[in-house]
């Protein structure tokens, strides 16, 4: 949203739409407390507690090299191997509950890259190092429509 802003598509306007109407719906059954319910609610989910910095870790470049981390400490057992992150998106279908087993079969591919132990470390490395904020992410380079068209007349790319 801030590095790679988009022109909002129907889909999200429906989003939006729907939201708002079920917030509406909230607030017409419990009033403002069941709003206020729904707002604390997120900000608790992704304050400063330590298995909210799964989020920051996952996709905040925190070393210039490398996109995305992986977590190894104890809080996988609570939150279903969700810190396995490199392991995931090398192996999108593999069950959560396999994603050890891949780093144990190919340590040479995990261990020496950047990693963390600790998802509060992730979190104060978010507040206190000037590096890391909303605007480190990586800027991905789109095709356009006509590069697409002509990698598709090639045979390149398959829609």
């Amino acid at each position: 949203m801030f590095v790679n802003p988009k022109d909002p598509s129907t889909g999200e306007f429906v989003n939006y739409a729907t939201q708002l109407t079920f917030d509406a719906i909230i607030y017409h059954f419990y009033g403002a407390w069941g709003v206020a319910y729904l707002v604390l609610g997120t900000l608790l989910g992704m304050g400063l507690h330590p298995v909210a910095g799964h989020f920051i870790a996952e996709h905040y470049v925190m070393n210039e090299d490398q996109e995305t981390y992986s977590y190894y400490g104890p809080l996988n057992w609570l939150c279903f191997n969700v810190g396995y992150h490199n392991e995931h998106h090398d192996f999108p279908f593999i069950a959560g509950t396999n994603l050890p087993k891949v780093r144990e079969i190919a340590p040479e591919f995990y261990d020496a890259v950047p990693h963390y132990h600790s998802w509060s470390k992730v979190i104060l490395d978010y507040i206190v190092d000037d590096k890391v904020g909303p605007f480190a992410r990586y800027k991905r380079v789109t095709t356009s429509e006509q590069e697409r068209a002509d990698l598709k007349k090639r045979g390149g790319l398959v829609k």
